[in-house]
C-alpha cells in the first residue's frame, strides 16, 4: 500500500456494475461486479466489501479493460482504463442490490 492511507469506501467505488451479463452472474453465480480504483489490490478489495455489505467473499478476480480511442465531432481522445473486480460470495450471503451506498 502506498504512503498515503486510502479509505475502503475509495478502494471499492459503489460503483455496481450493471449490465445484462453482470446481472445473469448475479443468482446463478452468486457474484457481483464493481468499478474499483485502479490501484486497488484483490485483499483491499475483499476487506472493503466484507465491511461495507457485512457478507462472506470467497474470491476475487480483477480484470482490467483498456480505454478506447473515440471520435466526438472530429475531435478523437483516448477514454481511460477501467478496472473492474468480480466478486464471488459465500454461499447465503447476497448483497442486496437495493440498497445504495
Amino acid at each position: 500500500m502506498s504512503k498515503t492511507t486510502r479509505s475502503k469506501t475509495r478502494t471499492t467505488s459503489s460503483a455496481r456494475r450493471s449490465s445484462p451479463r453482470s446481472r445473469r452472474w448475479s443468482p446463478e453465480h452468486n457474484q457481483v461486479i464493481f468499478k474499483v480504483a485502479r490501484d486497488a489490490s484483490k485483499p483491499e478489495i475483499k476487506a472493503a466489501v466484507e465491511t461495507l455489505f457485512n457478507v462472506k467473499v470467497k474470491a476475487v478476480n480483477t480484470q482490467v479493460r483498456k480505454g478506447k480511442m473515440k471520435t466526438f465531432k472530429n475531435i478523437r481522445a483516448l477514454q481511460s482504463d477501467v478496472k473492474r473486480a468480480i466478486v464471488t460470495l459465500e454461499e447465503g450471503h447476497p448483497i442486496d442490490v437495493t440498497t445504495g451506498l
